[in-house]
């Protein structure tokens, strides 16, 4: 009698994924620092761990972008949240006061609803999850990703987030421009109309590659 083989000893597959913000950090890593950053991905993956410190400081630039109200509550929110991420918030929402402004007239600015996308980067599912939209009175639309940290974004991080983004806009929010908010310093940056997006599609399949391949041989 035959005894079919027993997967006591199995490790379970975790699939290759990564979120837009964990994609685009993984483009600018190079040499070991790129299977190091994958390894670290997969863990937390398996884990289900993660926290997201900025989540009140997006709230109260929603907020103040919602009501028109100048940044009242970008102003009070430092003083919302724990002591140990008061330094963050102060450092951060000087900056979104600044992008706030850039906005123009309140009046002629309002929030949109985006959604979220699942994309096929190569063999890899990547999350495209912007921050906010919005809608500006001549009809024109912004999908807008933040970037919180300390360094400036690289311009290869620029480029992947953008075109990412841009790719399934139909998905997030149709018709409208992915921008990506330096918010520490207050600016917001575009695509760069002299990229090519088939070499920009062609990068970014072969990081997709290296990903899958580093996420299946990174020990968890």
């Amino acid at each position: 009698m035959s005894t079919l083989p027993t997967s006591e000893s199995a490790v379970p597959v975790i699939p290759p994924y990564a979120t837009m913000l964990g994609f685009t950090r993984y483009v600018t890593r190079t040499g070991p620092a790129k299977a190091t950053f994958v390894g670290g991905l997969r863990r937390a993956r398996e884990r289900r761990t993660g926290f997201n410190p900025h989540g009140q400081l997006v709230k109260a630039l929603k907020a103040d972008i919602a009501f028109r109200t100048g940044g009242s509550y970008l102003n009070g929110v430092t003083a919302l949240v724990k002591d140990r991420w008061k330094p963050l918030y102060e450092a951060v929402s000087t900056g979104a006061l600044t992008y706030l402004k850039s906005l123009g007239d309140p009046d002629q600015v309002s929030l949109a609803q985006t959604r979220d996308a699942l994309a096929s980067v190569g063999p890899l599912a990547v999350k495209i999850n912007p921050h906010f939209g919005l809608r500006y009175e001549d009809g024109h639309r912004e999908a807008v990703r933040l970037h919180f940290d300390e360094a400036p974004p690289t311009p290869e991080a620029i480029t992947a987030t953008l075109h990412l983004m841009a790719g399934h806009m139909d998905q997030i929010l149709p018709n409208a421009d992915p921008v990506l908010v330096d918010l520490r310093r207050g600016v917001t940056h575009r695509i760069d109309p002299a990229m090519k997006p088939a070499d920009i599609e062609s990068w970014l399949t072969g990081e997709a590659a290296a990903f899958t391949t580093m996420w299946s041989t990174t020990v968890a």
